[in-house]
């Protein structure tokens, strides 16, 4: 069974850094695409950034320049840097896993087969 572990949130001041990381368990990170999410609330899940097999990046406009995401299959770990971060950052983030996603659907949540159980971040100002 495959398991998503997220971790690295927190409370921070406006302009601070977060590094938030997502654990696969039960299968291979290699096998799958992988993406971030985030959710406010009273808010629909919001897509963040994705890195696909091959390592190509997706961010969404809203964090392009301050986001990175990225991957290390070894240790079946996928990571998201967050620098610059604002009060409307604050959500929970949730790391995600698809295994048949295709370019023109990488931003919506049904692309991806597993979810991990989110982790908060709150932005202070």
């Amino acid at each position: 069974q495959v398991q998503l572990v997220e971790s690295g949130g927190g409370l921070v001041q406006v302009g601070d850094s977060l590094r938030l990381s997502c654990v696969v368990s039960g299968s291979t990170l290699r096998q799958y695409d992988m993406a971030w999410f985030r959710q406010a609330p009273g808010k629909e899940r919001e897509f963040v950034s994705a890195i696909r097999r091959s390592a190509h990046t997706y961010p969404a406009d809203s964090v392009k320049g301050r986001f990175t995401i990225s991957r290390d299959n070894a240790k079946n770990t996928v990571f998201l840097q967050m620098d610059s971060l604002r009060p409307d950052d604050t959500a929970v983030y949730y790391c995600a896993a698809g295994s048949r996603t295709i370019l023109s659907t990488i931003g919506r949540p049904t692309a991806y087969d597993y979810w991990g159980q989110g982790t908060q971040v709150t932005v202070s100002s």
